[in-house]
C-alpha cells in the first residue's frame, strides 16, 4: 500500500496493468515529452534519459508528488526497433527477430522535486525468438497486435507464441521492471505493507 501519492507519467496500458497488479495505487498523467529531441547514444543511456525527461516534465507540474517515468526499446545487432508504421515494417522486424536473441531495454526514473530525490536505472532482458515461418509472421501481422509495440510484438499478448525463452525480467519486456521499481519504493518508505484481512472464525 502506498504511503504517498504516485503518478505514472505514461499512457502505456501495459505499465498501468503491471503496477495495478502489483497493488500500487497511482494516478496517470501521460508525458508529452518530445522523444525526438534526445539523440540516440547507447541503448542503456538513451532509455534512461528518456525516462528521466518524461518523469521530469510531469514533476514540474506536480512537484510534491512522486513520479514514475519509463521508456522501452528493442535492440538486435545494435539496431533499435521502434513501433512499425506499416505491414512491411512489421514483417521486416519480425524476420529480423526470427530465430535470434535480442535485447529489451527499459529505462525508468522515480523522482519527487519537492523532496529533492531522483533515481533512474536501465534494466536489460535477453529474449530468444523461435524460428518463424512466413505463415506465422503473416498471421501475426493480420491480428494488428504488432503496430503499437516496439519490435512489432507483445510478449504478454498473442505474441507470446513467438518467444522461446527469456533471460532476465519478464515484466521488463512487457514495459516496466516491476521488481526493481518496487525495491526502490520500499527502500524509500513510499510503499508499506498492510496486514492481510482474516475472516471471522479463522484459526
Amino acid at each position: 500500500m502506498n504511503t504517498v501519492p504516485i503518478i505514472l507519467a505514461s499512457k502505456s496500458p501495459r505499465r498501468r496493468y503491471l503496477l495495478k497488479q502489483a497493488g500500487l495505487l497511482f494516478s496517470v498523467i501521460p508525458s508529452e515529452f518530445d522523444e525526438s529531441s534526445i539523440p540516440i547514444t547507447s541503448p542503456e543511456s538513451y532509455v534512461k534519459i528518456l525516462a528521466e525527461c518524461k518523469a521530469g516534465e510531469i514533476s514540474e507540474k506536480h512537484p510534491d508528488k512522486w513520479i514514475i517515468g519509463a521508456d522501452t526499446i528493442v535492440v538486435i545487432n545494435n539496431a533499435i526497433l521502434g513501433k512499425p508504421g506499416s505491414r512491411d515494417e512489421a514483417r521486416t522486424m519480425l524476420r529480423q527477430l526470427s530465430g535470434q536473441t535480442h535485447q529489451v531495454f527499459t529505462g525508468y526514473a522515480i523522482l519527487c522535486k519537492a523532496a529533492g530525490k531522483k533515481f533512474s536505472e536501465t534494466v536489460k532482458t535477453d529474449v530468444l525468438f523461435k524460428k518463424l515461418s512466413d505463415e506465422e509472421i503473416e498471421w501475426y501481422i493480420r491480428t494488428k497486435e504488432p503496430f503499437d509495440k516496439a519490435g512489432a510484438y507483445a510478449i504478454q499478448g498473442l505474441g507470446t507464441f513467438l518467444v522461446r525463452s527469456v533471460n532476465g525480467s519478464y515484466t521488463n519486456v512487457v514495459g516496466l521492471p516491476v521488481c526493481e521499481v518496487f525495491e526502490f519504493l520500499i527502500k524509500e518508505g513510499l510503499v508499506g505493507f498492510a496486514q492481510p484481512s482474516t475472516s471471522q472464525g479463522s484459526p
